[in-house]
């Protein structure tokens, strides 16, 4: 078993709002669409670089005209530049991002309404990667109905499976093909998403019979 399935992880974390950020006219990262931009975002934020952290920050969405000449240096480049835009006050809270060939990005959206919250899962396909994809709550989701919600929405584990199920399960490999798992919302969203993939390839391989050839290598 991984050392990931022994976290101890607050499932019931529930946060206070969704929207301070965007009340206050502050800029998140979970703003930048783009995969690869966001990923130097954040490596310009903790190396001090505030010069292009904030020229990255400015532009959150590219044109149609920047977005093909980004997919022009790599298709990597064109991951999240596709997701749909978000409507008034809608803040995206989640992301699992998965290292195909167009480095896919699918997402949890929501938006305030009167009396309760309004979500959506969206992916770069017009949701054709999706199945129960709305929800709605009068307060912020816990941690773990916000997982279920999003893996209700884009099945994680029948993308895995498509991927890696005449490969063994590799546990290295199973965990690099998710590039990232990120909430600013949820700090822990990460931590339960890998967790919860460990869970299922030690199922898997036991299932296949694959965990005692794991367990010779260890």
């Amino acid at each position: 078993m991984s050392k990931l399935n022994l976290l101890a992880i607050d499932l019931a974390y529930r946060p206070e709002s969704y929207f301070w950020a965007y009340d206050n006219h502050i800029k998140l990262a979970s703003d930048i669409r783009g995969a690869e931009r966001k990923a130097m975002y954040e490596c310009a934020i903790e190396a001090g670089d505030a010069e292009l952290a904030n020229a990255i920050i400015k532009t959150p969405e590219l044109t149609h005209e920047e977005r093909r000449a980004q997919g022009g240096i790599h298709p990597a480049w064109m991951g999240g530049e596709y997701l749909p835009k978000r409507q008034a006050q809608e803040v995206e809270i989640a992301r699992i991002t998965i290292a195909s060939t167009t480095q896919d990005v699918t997402c949890i959206y929501a938006k305030r309404g009167k009396s309760r919250i309004y979500y959506r899962v969206v992916d770069e396909y017009e949701n054709m990667t999706l199945e129960d994809r709305t929800r709605t709550s009068v307060k912020p989701l816990t941690l773990i109905e916000l997982f279920d919600f999003f893996i209700k929405g884009w099945d994680l584990f029948c993308c895995l499976e498509a991927n890696f199920g005449e490969h063994g399960y590799d546990r290295d490999e199973v965990q690099g093909f998710i590039v990232d798992a990120s909430s600013s919302f949820y700090a822990e969203f990460e931590d339960l998403v890998r967790q919860r993939v460990d869970t299922w390839i030690d199922q898997r391989r036991e299932e296949s019979g694959c965990n005692e050839l794991e367990s010779d290598d260890e």
